[in-house]
This record gives C-alpha cells, sequence and structure tokens, in this order.
C-alpha cells in the first residue's frame, strides 16, 4: 500500500489504510487453500493457521522496509492510456522501457508478484517446508491487492477527485460491515497457468476497469447524504476522526451491488493457481514427506468436514472462517 499523507481528520476506519483490509486478505488466502488438489491439500490445511494469520505481513512491513511499498500497487494513468494492455509483462522489459527509479516511484505490482511466484517455485522445488508457507502467504497478500481497484490508480484515495478516504471505505469498511452476506463458494478450482503474468495482468486489467465506476457510484450516493449524515466524528486519545457512517458505507455498498464480493473471489481464485502453477512448475514434490507428521485420523475428518462447510457456504455459521476470529486492533485506539 502507498504511504498516504496524513491530514488533521482522517476518512477511514482504521488510523493507516490498509490493502483489502486485514480481514478480507485473510479470507481470501484460506478460500485459496480449499480449492487446491488433494496432493496439495493436507498440507496446506496443516499451515493454515499461519498462512491466514500471517497474510498481512506485507503490510505489516511497510513500516520497517522503505521498499515495501510500491510493491502493493501500480499507477497506470502514469504510462499512458490503455497502459495496462500495453505494458511489458516482463520485468526486465519493463526497466529497459521505463527506467527501474519510474517503476519504483509508481509502483510495479504486477512484475514483484511473478517474482514472488519464482521464489514460490523455489521452495517447492527445495522442499523447505518453512519458504513454501513463507512465499505462498506473502503472494496471495500481493495477488489480493492486484484485485483492488485503488491499487491500479494514481487517484489511490480519491484524493484526485475530492473524494479522500475511498480506498478503505470500498476495501476495508464495507467488507467489515457485510462479510457475512459474501458468497465464498464457487466452483473454480486450481489451474496451472501457461503464462501466469498473463494471469496477474488480467487482474490488474479488471481491477482498473471498475475504477471509474466506483468514483461516480461514490459520488451518486454522496447526493443522496448531507454531511451530517455521510459523516460521523469520534475522538481518539484527543483527535478527531471523521469515519463514514454506516448508512452511507451500506448505500454505497448497495450502488456497487457485487463487485467487491466478486473481486474478493477472483482474487482466491488467482491465488489457488498461482500456488498450483509453482507446485507443478517446480515438478510436483511429494508435500507429504515435509510434513512433520502425517495428519491424524481426526485431522482428516476435519479437513473433509471443513472443506464441505465450504462448498456448501457454512463457514461464518460453523466458525471456521480464520478471519472472523482473529481481533484486529486498531490503531488509533492504542
Amino acid at each position: 500500500m502507498k504511504n498516504f499523507i496524513r491530514s488533521a481528520i482522517y476518512i477511514a476506519v482504521l488510523f493507516f489504510l490498509t490493502s483489502w483490509g486485514f480481514l478480507v486478505h485473510r479470507t481470501v488466502n484460506q478460500l485459496a487453500i480449499y480449492q487446491l488438489p488433494k496432493k496439495m491439500q493436507p498440507f496446506f490445511y496443516r499451515n493454515m493457521d499461519s498462512i491466514v494469520k500471517y497474510s498481512i505481513r506485507p503490510d505489516q512491513r511497510r513500516s520497517q522496509d522503505p521498499t515495501e511499498a510500491p510493491r502493493h500497487f501500480i499507477d497506470l494513468e502514469v504510462y499512458g492510456d490503455s497502459a495496462a494492455w500495453k505494458m511489458p509483462v516482463s520485468w526486465n522489459e519493463a526497466i529497459a522501457k521505463y527506467s527501474r527509479d519510474t517503476l519504483i516511484k509508481y509502483g510495479y505490482l504486477p512484475y514483484w508478484i511473478m517474482a514472488m511466484k519464482e521464489k514460490l517455485t523455489n521452495a517447492f522445488r527445495s522442499q523447505n517446508a518453512d519458504s513454501i508457507v513463507f512465499y505462498a502467504t506473502d503472494i496471495g497478500h500481493y495477488i489480493g491487492d492486484a484485485n483492488v481497484p485503488l491499487h491500479t490508480s494514481i487517484n489511490y484515495d480519491g484524493q484526485l477527485t475530492g473524494q479522500r478516504g475511498l480506498h478503505a471505505l470500498w476495501e476495508s469498511v464495507i467488507p467489515e460491515l457485510e462479510l457475512d452476506q459474501y458468497k465464498f463458494y464457487n466452483r473454480h478450482k486450481a489451474k496451472y497457468l501457461d503464462h501466469p503474468e498473463n494471469g496477474t495482468w488480467e487482474a490488474i486489467r479488471h481491477a482498473h476497469v471498475l475504477v471509474n465506476d466506483m468514483i461516480e457510484k461514490e459520488r451518486e450516493v454522496s447526493r443522496q447524504f448531507t454531511d451530517a449524515t455521510k459523516y460521523r466524528i469520534q475522538n481518539r486519545n484527543g483527535r478527531d476522526i471523521k469515519l463514514y457512517t454506516q448508512a452511507f458505507a451500506k448505500a454505497y455498498a448497495a450502488s456497487l451491488k457485487p463487485t467487491i464480493n466478486e473481486q474478493l473471489i477472483r482474487s482466491s481464485n488467482l491465488i489457488a493457481d498461482m500456488w498450483y502453477t509453482s507446485w507443478v512448475d517446480a515438478g510436483k514434490p511429494d508435500l507429504s514427506v515435509i510434513l512433520k507428521t502425517q495428519l491424524t485420523r481426526d485431522e482428516k475428518k476435519k479437513m473433509k468436514n471443513e472443506f464441505k462447510a465450504y462448498e456448501k457456504e457454512k463457514l461464518i455459521k460453523d466458525s471456521l472462517l480464520i478471519s472472523k476470529k482473529i481481533t484486529v486492533i486498531d490503531p488509533a485506539n492504542q
């Protein structure tokens, strides 16, 4: 995510905006596991808690690593009309055309996803369990970011159109309010990507197409509200924070229809595809040999029941969605 300029009053749910919100990043990584083939399922299921919990790690790194931020976005408008369809899919070709400094300044998310894909493939090839979990977790985060529209735009927070706060509204506020109503299951099963870079760019293109619509819908819905009904002011630690009202967030969500839910699903599908492709490219190593212990009969039964709950849309009802169990700490309250 980008480092946003602070103002006296923040329009956000969290003190710092987070890409897709911690809730959704964790959710899509979990959903991706259910789409894997049987030869991959036991390893990923055994490591599910870690893969879900640490899916937010790349966002957390931004405060310590100054090189991290541009890995989360790409400002496509900088590169000209229809850039998402014209830019080189290769990092080296992009450097030759635009320069490394330009790519670092305006973000290089799709290229970084491919760098992580290579690291994950190497981890599978070496059968290093810790590295597999680490890179599978991280690439899941970046793929999630690629499916967030404003991660593809220089107008990353609506700041250029007088809509500051739009970023968190779309990716954090609304999912926090409506996740219980989302559909998680789809018939997608992890598939091999002959050209994974094309899959990455397809996600970027699809997300970017949504930018204008989310901006226009916010304007339309705003005309139905006054400042008093659109925002509420809350004092936290002596600072006034400007938050969206639930009424406005729900009205905006209704205008977007299933768009956010659909982007969540697209994220989990591509994550599963990229994990599977990396495993295949590594020669389909036997992941059972790197499990410290094989799944017990009870674990296998639990896994089977959980996969059925996913197919029947009962993950939340049966308290199986890990992201709903993890307490999100609001930094504004610290």
